[in-house]
């Protein structure tokens, strides 16, 4: 059985923040919103299922008009963020902009 991942203290999770720009933390998730068609939200949205899936580490995701918001924490530790988190933030940004998503705060998809 693979060991479960180390919940991060607020030290740790506002530097890997830090190398993340566009991500903020809201509580015991990371968040970030990008715009794009509805129908690419969609498409967006089932590639990073597809990663999620391959990593399995499962993100929220909500779609909306033109946008698509992700939340991530890690659940099989109490909803508390791990480095799980930020990695697969680092592949939600490169997937989202191969699919040509805009992010929603205006900082690039990935530094």
């Amino acid at each position: 059985m693979t060991a479960l991942p180390v919940p991060m203290d607020d030290s740790q999770i506002a530097a890997r923040l830090e190398t993340l720009p566009g991500w903020e933390r809201d509580g015991d998730e990371i968040t970030r919103t990008f715009a794009h068609t509805y129908h690419e939200c969609v498409h967006l949205a089932v590639y990073v299922a597809a990663k999620a899936r391959e990593v399995s580490h499962h993100p929220d995701m909500l779609i909306k008009w033109q946008r698509i918001e992700f939340r991530i924490t890690t659940h099989d530790v109490g909803r508390k963020l791990t480095e799980l988190d930020f990695n697969l933030a680092g592949d939600i940004d490169r997937i989202a902009e191969a699919s040509g998503a805009t992010p929603a705060d205006g900082q690039p998809a990935h530094p």
